[in-house]
């Protein structure tokens, strides 16, 4: 069983909050009046503070800042796979924005502020609709009600072509071919451009969908090596866990070392 982070940073913020009132209310008193008492009668023997106290104490504004951060502002998240290449790369680290797509309590998911909805062309992070316990990360191409079709490595909105430029071959930065044929592409939602890999000659998943209320319609940029909507249906508006903003870090696992190139980029 996968144990959920945020449940537990909660637990541990409760539970330190907890013990921190209660001593205050109760113990904490009772420690004054025995330490005034043995001023009278001289004692030089301090009263001490219970030790799970003192680390409730100091713990409690650290636990409750980072789960302040960490479910209403902004989560980071690592890049484990390249189904979002060329715009995200394996070993990516982003923040996502919490606040995007509504105000929602932790563990529970119920929205409290409502902040808005994702736009065609966001990339977004959710839970994956067959194991909520997963995050996944893809780029909404369907609002509710839309029709969305890809065929023939094309991408259709409510019938209409989204604009494809080519660029080239696609390498990763380095010169090393995720695999031969890799072709890059410039694709254009609304007024959104951004940058898209497929195979030509490859077989990618294809269909025509109509995408449900309050559901919408994700897909990788990686065309063809991306398992999402076209595969298991849609993302329901409870499971999106927020807008990826940006790159604060990159680890290259082949040669151990950072790349400092993309670092601060915008994910567009």
């Amino acid at each position: 069983m996968q144990l959920d982070f945020e449940f537990i940073l909660v637990v541990l913020t409760a539970l330190a909050g907890l013990i921190w009132l209660f001593d205050a209310l109760f113990l904490a008193p009772r420690r004054r009046a025995a330490a005034r008492a043995a001023e009278k009668a001289r004692a030089r023997k301090p009263i001490a503070e219970p030790t799970i106290v003192e680390y409730a104490r100091s713990f409690f504004p650290v636990l409750l800042i980072v789960l302040v951060l960490r479910s209403f502002v902004a989560e980071p998240f690592r890049i484990p796979s390249e189904s979002m290449l060329p715009t995200l790369q394996v070993g990516d680290f982003i923040l996502v924005s919490k606040y995007s797509y509504d105000v929602r309590l932790p563990v529970l998911q119920t929205r409290v502020v409502d902040t808005g909805s994702p736009e065609r062309g966001d990339v977004a992070v959710f839970r994956y609709p067959v194991d909520p316990s997963i995050n996944y990360i893809k780029r909404i191409v369907g609002l509710p009600g839309d029709t969305v079709a890809y065929y023939n490595e094309q991408l259709f909105i409510n019938g209409d072509p989204a604009p494809m430029t080519e660029v080239g071959p696609y390498e990763i930065p380095g010169g090393q071919p995720v695999e031969a044929g890799m072709v890059e592409f410039r694709e254009r939602l609304n007024d959104l451009e951004h940058a898209i890999v497929v195979r030509p000659d490859g077989r990618a998943l294809e269909g025509e969908f109509v995408v449900p209320d309050g559901h919408y319609f994700a897909i990788g940029d990686n065309r063809n090596y991306s398992n999402d909507s076209r595969r298991w249906g849609y993302v329901p508006e409870d499971h999106l866990v927020g807008r990826a903003r940006m790159i604060w870090m990159h680890w290259n696992w082949s040669d151990g070392g950072v790349d400092w190139s993309r670092i601060g980029n915008t994910i567009r």
